[in-house]
């Protein structure tokens, strides 16, 4: 089968990009042959596909070219259109393509009869602002198509203009019926699939399958502690969603215990700040982005891994990569992670926003070493439900269905 893999970006910008080439990989590996659509940029891989590829919008720059390119890339579908009449693929896979590439890709990909399945990496489906949070807090207040919430609370960027463009943008989808276009979409977490369910997308519309990790073999397998692990370690983005500040409350409140934050972000300086406020720059070292091996020893060589979410996370690879290092998860009870972290079994959750509660699981992890030293035995058991060949079975039968039909 021949399958186009649609996503915005074409180099490994985050999880959901890591999900996309891992999936490309799988299906080239079982015998598929895979095209790939995405916008130019120098950072890109390299694809064989890439004179297809359309011009990148970058949307920091404010112009009336890319307002209207929000809603009708037309420079995107017309490499689009070429690229299908070249390769003539059975099914296309869209990841993300909302605001750069737009809806005119489904347009397309519909005027040639090709079966659409989209992968929800985020809640663009049904939230203007991509995460159902807003100013500190979870939201839900566009549910059922209240997109207006999204420029009455300033959401994006706490701008009304920037806000009411991603406003209209989904009233526009809306009106279009877009999304109806779509064959199938697929859940990466049970949370992602009963929110999008509450806000009215057609249950036998969308369907779970979690996303996949191959547990780290080879050069990880020598990355083993020089010593007793001596610091925890929060890695990604630094954002309010994720809960950083929740965190440096929690090491405020405990002694002598070093935290390690690797990540970039809008909020880098805050949180530097916010740690000096709180007198922790002894205890707390920013180490910026960290890739690769050396990530991976980071993970290997921390006593714990903090994910202190205040929003729904879907189904990060944060948690899964950690866990297939071994390394015990402390998480925020919210969205997809209780679905990776069973308490007290692979890691520990906490109440999400809680830095007392987080504190109290950090001290716990420090004070019992028996519990530790069981977590770390089950956490990369207990990835067995994300593996790539239940990964590949599913989205198979996913495919082969929508070619049939």
């Amino acid at each position: 089968m021949k399958v186009l893999q649609i996503n915005k970006f074409y180099y490994l910008k985050g999880g959901s990009e890591r999900h996309i080439f891992a999936l490309s990989k799988l299906l080239a590996d079982s015998g598929h042959q895979v095209v790939q659509f995405s916008m130019a940029d120098d950072k890109n891989y390299y694809s064989k596909f890439s004179q297809y590829f359309s011009k990148p919008v970058n949307l920091d720059k404010f112009s009336l070219k890319n307002i209207f390119k929000l809603f009708y890339n037309r420079e995107a579908a017309k490499k689009l259109e070429n690229l299908i009449r070249a390769e003539r693929p059975d099914l296309a896979h869209l990841h993300n393509i909302s605001h750069q590439l737009s809806s005119s890709v489904i347009k397309v990909l519909k005027k040639y009869n090709i079966p659409l399945v989209q992968t929800l990496h985020d809640y663009k489906l049904i939230c203007p602002n991509y995460k159902l949070f807003s100013h500190g807090r979870v939201c839900y207040k566009c549910r059922g198509g209240k997109y207006y919430n999204c420029f009455l609370n300033k959401c994006l960027k706490n701008s009304y203009l920037i806000s009411f463009l991603a406003m209209f943008e989904a009233y526009y989808c809306r009106w279009q019926k877009v999304y109806e276009k779509i064959n199938l979409f697929i859940a990466p977490s049970r949370f992602m699939k009963d929110i999008c369910v509450k806000f009215g997308v057609p249950e036998n519309k969308i369907k779970l399958i979690y996303n996949f990790i191959n547990p780290e073999t080879g050069a990880v397998e020598n990355l083993a502690e020089k010593s007793q692990p001596d610091y925890f370690l929060y890695f990604g983005r630094l954002s309010e969603e994720k809960g950083i500040r929740v965190l440096l409350e929690a090491m405020k409140k405990l002694n002598g215990i070093k935290l390690k934050i690797a990540g970039a972000g809008p909020d880098y300086k805050k949180y530097q700040s916010l740690a000096a406020e709180y007198k922790l720059n002894d205890r707390v070292e920013f180490l910026g982005p960290k890739y690769g091996d050396e990530l991976r020893r980071l993970i290997k060589q921390a006593k714990a891994v903090i994910m202190p979410s205040l929003w729904p996370e879907n189904l990060p690879y944060t948690a899964l990569e950690s866990l297939s290092l071994n390394k015990i998860v402390i998480a925020s009870n919210i969205g997809g992670l209780p679905e990776i972290i069973q308490d007290g079994f692979n890691g520990l959750l906490f109440k999400s926003g809680d830095s007392l509660d987080l504190a109290g699981k950090i001290s716990l992890i420090l004070n019992d070493e028996r519990m530790a030293k069981s977590i770390e035995t089950n956490a990369k058991s207990s990835l067995n439900k994300f593996n790539s060949q239940e990964h590949y079975r599913a989205i198979s039968r996913v495919y082969q269905n929508l070619v049939k039909f």
